[in-house]
């Protein structure tokens, strides 16, 4: 995947939480605020992210309860220390909502200001997947366990 592009009520409010909550950055920003693209940390991408301005009269989106549409985002982090610097952040700005242990992943959700939901993960070096690979795994996710785990594997600041 290269990019995702979402509809907002207000572009630079959004984006002002991508910005403060996971390091964004602004790429371009339409002066009237019809929309803002951002790149996220470490990434070499143009965008990662669009949001187009649609208005504070939009409706919540509906997909998954009536309607079909895109259930969430991921964005993954490098170490699990990141992925703990970003609970913390996600906590602070009231956004998280759940985290799980998916065996090949360890996993964040939150909503951003328009209620989207998305994921922050750190993704297990494959050589660990073993048949969790081949497995639909959701359980609670000890997230100081894994570090401590995961640096004894791999050493450093998992």
């Amino acid at each position: 995947m290269n990019h995702a592009v979402l509809y907002v009520r207000d572009a630079r409010r959004t984006a002002e939480f991508y910005r403060s909550v996971l390091d964004f950055t602004t790429v371009i920003e339409d002066a009237g605020g019809g929309f803002v693209f951002l790149r996220g940390p470490d990434s070499a991408n143009h965008h990662d992210l669009a949001l187009f301005t649609i208005g504070a009269q939009a409706g919540d989106s509906e997909a998954g309860r009536r309607t079909v549409g895109l259930y969430h985002i991921a964005w993954e982090v490098p170490t699990l220390a990141e992925l703990a610097a970003v609970r913390e952040r996600l906590t602070g700005a009231g956004a998280l909502i759940g985290a799980s242990d998916h065996g090949a992943n360890k996993s964040l959700y939150a909503r951003d200001p328009d209620g989207l939901e998305f994921e922050v993960m750190w993704l297990v070096p494959p050589r660990f997947w073993g048949t969790e690979e081949h497995e639909a795994i959701v359980r609670p996710l000890d997230l100081d366990g894994e570090r401590a785990r995961f640096a004894a594997l791999i050493g450093g600041n998992s």
